[in-house]
């Protein structure tokens, strides 16, 4: 798909289509409000903008749409619409050892418990022993600092799956 295909799809498509990128209504029903765009930059500034505007309700709504990091259960059950990318983004998990994923899986258990959401990392291009080492380092920050770099990493992948739907 390409940029001028997206401009020209009806409301409800576009949404649709932008929720697969990012789960939150705010930001996906923002985006496709300010449809059309002239140029791809134009559309990720949008993006960034809407973002940035976003809620600590609008994050956690996000982060809801995605499978535990390790959870491969998970990624294949509830995540339909996005299992492909999702899948490719987390494919360096499954060649993981059977170690690192159970230690992934008991860590996302008490990241979730101390911060109340799941733990989200822009998984491309990183090992499971790396999502591990940067869970165990994230783990000692309060909900506030956790909350911001969750946020951040949510908008890395939000932009990725843009950058997807018109590739």
């Amino acid at each position: 798909m390409i940029l001028k295909d997206l401009n020209e799809l009806g409301l409800a498509e576009l949404e649709m289509k932008l929720e697969q990128c990012c789960a939150a209504t705010n930001w996906y029903k923002g985006l496709a409000a300010k449809f059309p765009f002239e140029t791809i930059e134009d559309l990720k500034e949008a993006s960034n903008q809407i973002w940035i505007a976003c809620s600590e309700l609008d994050y956690l709504e996000a982060f809801h749409g995605h499978p535990k990091i390790g959870n491969v259960d998970s990624l294949a059950k509830k995540f339909q619409a996005t299992k492909g990318w999702a899948g490719n983004e987390q494919e360096l998990v499954e060649q993981a050892s059977m170690d690192v994923i159970r230690a992934l899986s008991k860590g996302n258990e008490a990241y979730e418990a101390r911060f109340g959401f799941i733990f989200i990392v822009f998984a491309t291009g990183k090992t499971a022993q790396q999502m591990l080492d940067l869970l165990l380092e994230r783990l000692p920050n309060d909900r506030e600092q956790e909350l911001e770099i969750a946020a951040a990493e949510q908008h890395k992948i939000t932009t990725l799956r843009i950058q997807k739907i018109l590739a």
